[in-house]
């Protein structure tokens, strides 16, 4: 009778931790979500704070950039000092993501769809560039989402 008890308990220990862990892995719909919120908190920090504060806050410590044609900004620092540039000190950004996918194991994201960016030159005049965008995000050890390329 102790062994079938002790059967029995291992056996309810392991339902129940499967249970426990099936439950704690979030769906595709809300991985996705998270990736929508955080790219339209990054959007609202721009707005707010300016370029070099949102693409440093939101980019992984080995993040990529890509700029012009052949252009690579590499870690976090590096873009931060290029975005610190008097040519985006007035810039303002407006993205929305067309699509926004999440890997099986919700470690890696990537999303893309059209920007607008809006200069202001010193003859005051306001110049808008547009185009698409393609941002890859990474999962980090605190469970957080940051950019690895964009």
């Amino acid at each position: 009778m102790k062994v079938f008890r002790g059967l029995l308990f291992i056996l309810l220990s392991l339902v129940l931790t499967f249970c426990s862990t099936e439950s704690s892995k979030k769906t595709q719909e809300e991985l996705k979500e998270e990736i929508r919120q955080q790219e339209y908190a990054f959007q609202q920090m721009l707005k707010e704070e300016g370029a070099a504060k949102a693409f440093s806050t939101f980019a992984a410590n080995d993040a990529t950039i890509k700029r012009g044609n052949d252009s690579l900004i590499v870690g976090k620092e590096a873009i931060k000092h290029y975005y610190s540039s008097p040519d985006y000190q007035n810039a303002l950004a407006e993205w929305e993501p067309d699509l926004i996918d999440v890997s099986t194991d919700g470690t890696l994201a990537y999303t893309y769809g059209k920007y607008q960016w809006h200069f202001t030159d010193s003859a005051g005049n306001t110049n808008t560039h547009r185009g698409v965008f393609h941002t890859v995000w990474k999962k980090m050890a605190d469970d957080s989402w940051k950019y690895v390329w964009d």
